[in-house]
């Protein structure tokens, strides 16, 4: 099973969702003249503002769901993973796939806005929504869907409770009962997340809400104290990254192997930018224009990858511990802050990972909701969420105990099916979003708030919102 699901992986990853990344991330980049960089001081602006209804999603709130899924795992145990097997030379392609993909995820979640639809029980929307209402394809959608379930619910799901449970490994009590011990972490954290998910979507946002930033801001410090108490090491890893980065011979002689390989695909795991996840959270936000949105996620890109796997990345590479394909994953991370920081160091990994990856499961979830609302076309009735919830707790259990390899392998394939179906799409739907933004810059420069009415760029019979 592992060798199938890894020849299939270096189809994707060797070319064919690199070619498709890349390049639709620079056409979205240019096409939009490089929106991420001059509507910078804009994503700030539009981040704090509330939402129309007392009682919606705020644009903050749908962000940290957002990078509740983003925000995970992947930005330590990736990270340490692509550093141990691609080089130092993989964090430059992961700074690059992030800058393009900022570009993606601003055309995603603006298209998520704008083709968003009305229910009782708030927004509904994402890549889902947009290829029904826009390409008119319940097929192609309904298809979407079934992988967003199943990348979330099941791949990424199960891999963030096996990484949860893993970063105990490094203690005398898991040695000792290693068959039991994982066991019993996944019982337990299967347990808070269906705790979580009987409290529905609201209790979700509030929980993303209040963890999300104390743990990021305080994983982000304990990076910057190692890297301070090493500077001097800081000239000569930046020299290796971007020497490593341009070894043409060594990534050409091998490149399924390469720190261009292993940078974009964990930058694609970590960062996410479209993939088609994050826009089933852009919807959901009370905003009074699309692209407010849009805006708001490229910034959620810029913390996950920019910031957050940044800090992974100079924490290993200044902390003077070599990274080995031994080491690969959370021992890299485990080994370089007890270099440093002495027994402190695993301890806080432990629980920055088990934050990490409790926050990766309740906005995963999240998706999955939003996937079977779109399938049934409702809101699942009480039965059929009991059961759902029960099945989702489950396979969190089941994940603890199984093999890292297969799950990161099923993970990358569903994702990489995920991003073959939504990047054509939001290429071929990207003039509603140039349409859209240029209504927005209009507005700014009269000195309004932007908002918007579907009849601005001339779909009234294509939404059901903004009429």
């Amino acid at each position: 099973m592992e060798k199938i699901v890894g020849i299939i992986n270096d189809a994707l990853y060797g070319y064919i969702l690199i070619i498709l990344l890349v390049a639709g991330g620079l056409y979205f980049t240019i096409r939009s003249k490089f929106v991420q960089f001059r509507m910078f001081k804009e994503q700030l602006k539009v981040l704090g503002e509330k939402p129309k209804d007392k009682n919606g999603v705020s644009s903050f709130q749908a962000l940290m769901v957002s990078t509740a899924s983003r925000v995970g795992t992947g930005n330590i145990v990736g990270v340490a993973s692509a550093i141990c097997l691609g080089g130092f030379g993989s964090v430059f392609w992961m700074w690059v796939i992030a800058i393009v993909g900022c570009a993606s995820a601003f055309f995603e979640s603006t298209l998520a806005q704008i083709f968003k639809k009305k229910t009782n029980d708030g927004c509904l929307g994402g890549p889902a929504y947009y290829i029904e209402s826009a390409i008119g394809s319940r097929k192609l959608a309904v298809v979407f869907s079934i992988f967003l379930i199943i990348t979330y619910g099941v791949g990424f799901n199960m891999l963030a409770s096996y990484n949860l449970q893993s970063t105990f490994s490094g203690y005398s009590f898991y040695s000792e009962n290693a068959k039991i011990v994982p066991w019993i972490i996944g019982a337990v954290v299967a347990a808070l997340v269906c705790l979580c998910l009987f409290g529905g979507g609201k209790r979700i946002i509030k929980v993303t809400e209040l963890l999300v930033p104390v743990m990021g801001v305080a994983y982000v410090l304990v990076a910057l104290i190692v890297v301070g108490m090493n500077i001097t090491a800081l000239p000569g890893v930046f020299k290796r990254i971007f020497s490593e980065a341009f070894d043409f011979n060594a990534i050409f002689g091998g490149f399924t192997g390469s720190c261009i390989m292993f940078g974009i695909k964990r930058g694609l795991f970590s960062n996410e930018a479209g993939v088609g996840s994050a826009p089933n959270a852009s919807a959901s936000a009370d905003v009074s224009h699309p692209v407010k949105q849009g805006l708001v996620q490229m910034f959620s890109v810029f913390i996950d990858t920019i910031i957050i796997c940044s800090a992974t990345a100079f924490l290993c590479m200044c902390s003077g511990v070599e990274p080995t394909k031994a080491l690969e994953g959370a021992p890299y991370v485990q080994a370089s802050v007890k270099n440093v920081l002495g027994d402190f160091g695993p301890l806080f990994i432990t629980v920055a990972m088990s934050l990490f990856a409790f926050t990766t499961l309740i906005g995963n979830l999240f998706y999955v909701d939003k996937g079977i609302n779109h399938i049934i076309g409702h809101t699942p009735g009480k039965k059929t969420k009991i059961f759902t919830n029960i099945i989702a707790s489950m396979l969190i259990l089941i994940g603890a105990v199984l093999s890292a390899d297969l799950l990161w392998g099923v993970a990358d394939i569903t994702m990489g099916a995920m991003t073959l179906i939504n990047m054509p799409v939001i290429i071929i739907l990207g003039k509603y979003v140039m349409d859209a933004l240029k209504n927005y810059i209009n507005q700014r420069k009269q000195g309004r708030n932007p908002e918007f009415k579907a009849k601005d760029i001339g779909i009234e019979d294509k939404v059901d919102y903004w009429k």
